[in-house]
């Protein structure tokens, strides 16, 4: 059985092999750290039902080196929209061909990462929620807006919540009708 420390312990990946073809390396290269497209689309709509977040910041009590692609300050929610390639999406992973045994290492590497980013947000106080690129962005924010609304009801800072709050599922009503 692991012991914390090497359950925590960033999975290590050996230098880059060199590119397979010049199309690969033109590919990797374009490559955006922020600003991709479902990202945009995922801040889009947030900004048009009036959220209003940070982009590409560190949530306060965390890792600078670690940046959540939206955050949402007054909920304590941290938002990363992922790839589905480098996050290693359950429905769209592919590992390339070339240089596998490398590519799967990298990849395990990203989603460890990604959990041990997820830990040091919770034990700040913070909540990530990620969002794969292939969601609807509409859906996404639909299902961001539950999680901010529930954030905002709970007690913060030992202050009551807000009355107007109410339980974010409430109850079916019985049918009149009997």
């Amino acid at each position: 059985m692991a012991t914390t420390a090497e359950a925590t312990r960033p999975i290590v990946v050996p230098p880059a092999p060199p590119p397979s073809s010049p199309a690969a390396a033109r590919t990797m290269r374009a490559n955006r750290r922020r600003d991709t497209a479902p990202e945009l689309a995922v801040r889009k709509e947030l900004w048009r039902r009036g959220h209003r977040y940070l982009v590409d910041a560190t949530p306060e009590g965390t890792s600078r080196r670690r940046r959540a692609d939206v955050v949402l300050r007054g909920a304590r929610v941290a938002v990363y929209v992922d790839g589905c390639f480098w996050h290693s999406c359950p429905q769209h992973l592919h590992v390339p061909k070339a240089n596998r045994s490398w590519w799967e290492v990298k990849l395990a590497s990203v989603v460890e990462r990604d959990r041990r980013n997820d830990l040091e947000l919770l034990a700040a106080g913070w909540l990530p929620v990620r969002i794969w690129e292939h969601e609807d962005p509409a859906a996404a924010v639909d299902a961001l807006e539950r999680v901010i609304e529930q954030r905002r009801c709970v007690t913060v800072r030992d202050r009551p919540a807000r009355p107007a709050c109410q339980p974010l599922l409430r109850p079916e009503r019985e049918d009149a009708s009997g």
